[in-house]
């Protein structure tokens, strides 16, 4: 993402904040292949041409502004995600927490 961003000279438009927004655009594109789905269905909906290929072109957008955020705000997203489901697997032991939702805290 860096590269590709450097090639066209997007850098300047890459600010926090403006990625955000566009993380959360993406995610409303996301969020409307499934809103009136049936959520029964939504899983085996999204498995078939040509929602498939919808679902997954937006998902890859989603992973692309994230990637690029973490970049530009010098997070090392694979070390977080790691110690995040470490800190998740403390606090809500399998043996506790098997199907079971955590209520909100």
């Amino acid at each position: 993402m860096r590269a590709f961003t450097a090639e066209r000279q997007w850098e300047k438009f890459h600010d926090p904040k403006s990625l955000i927004l566009a993380l959360v655009g993406e995610v409303g594109e996301l969020s409307e292949l499934f809103q009136w789905l049936p959520a029964d269905d939504a899983a085996r909906l999204a498995s078939d041409a040509p929602l498939h290929d919808r679902v997954g072109q937006e998902l890859a957008d989603v992973l692309l502004y994230l990637v690029r955020l973490a970049d530009v705000v010098n997070v090392d997203l694979a070390q977080t995600t790691m110690s995040k489901l470490q800190h998740s697997a403390e606090r809500f032991s399998a043996n506790d927490f098997r199907g079971v939702a955590p209520e909100k805290t």
